[in-house]
């Protein structure tokens, strides 16, 4: 009787192993030999297939960029193409918030990410922007983003409202109030998100007005 056959080893394998090692362990757990581990096999059979640590976090950046829905960015109509951008963008990375602190500064490489900022920026300029306002709204979704991806407010304060209100009053106001419409913490930080998006985009109104 033959060996059973092990799947092979490609580089989109090894790259989502590479992410889920993200996911589930954050980005110091990702290392190659966690890596191979994960996969069964030799840490230096990875090398094959990718020739660093650098080229592999760079194929996690593409596998995560691919995740990115650019559709509504040829949305006739710039403000619900931008806002459904904006929300797909922040799924993906609430799906791999690890992912964040390993991809936020590097180099952006990908063609998958640069045909997305291609459009964005298209967008931007058929709303009206000129060129250097468009790359500023282009940041600025990014902040809004990645920062609600990563960070939690509501989830932040683990007291009862009452708790706080002896000494933090306007507080435990807030946390009533918040807590008076539902969701919880998550609740809280999707309408921060949205708040945040909406006031985004009636300012990049005014500026084309």
């Amino acid at each position: 009787m033959g060996r059973p056959s092990r799947a092979l080893l490609t580089r989109e394998r090894i790259a989502r192993a590479a992410l889920q090692v993200v996911d589930e362990e954050g980005p110091d757990g990702l290392t190659m030999r966690a890596l191979a581990e994960r996969l069964g096999v030799k840490a230096a059979s990875l090398y094959n297939h990718v020739p660093s640590k650098d080229a592999l976090v760079d194929t996690v950046s593409g596998l995560v960029n691919d995740e990115i829905d650019h559709a509504p960015l040829s949305d006739p109509d710039w403000r619900a193409g931008l806002a459904g951008y904006a929300r797909g963008y922040r799924a993906v990375f609430l799906r791999h918030p690890n992912a964040v602190s390993l991809l936020a500064r590097r180099r952006v490489e990908a063609d998958s990410a640069l045909r997305g900022y291609d459009a964005l920026l298209a967008l931007l300029g058929r709303a009206g922007l000129d060129p250097a306002d468009a790359a500023e709204v282009a940041a600025a979704i990014d902040y809004l983003v990645l920062g609600s991806a990563v960070e939690t407010f509501g989830a932040g304060f683990t007291r009862e409202p009452a708790a706080y209100r002896p000494q933090y009053p306007a507080l435990a106001d807030a946390l009533e109030g918040s807590a008076a419409r539902g969701g919880g913490p998550a609740g809280l930080d999707d309408r921060g998100f949205e708040l945040g998006l909406g006031l985004l985009l009636d300012g990049v109104q005014r500026r084309t007005a």
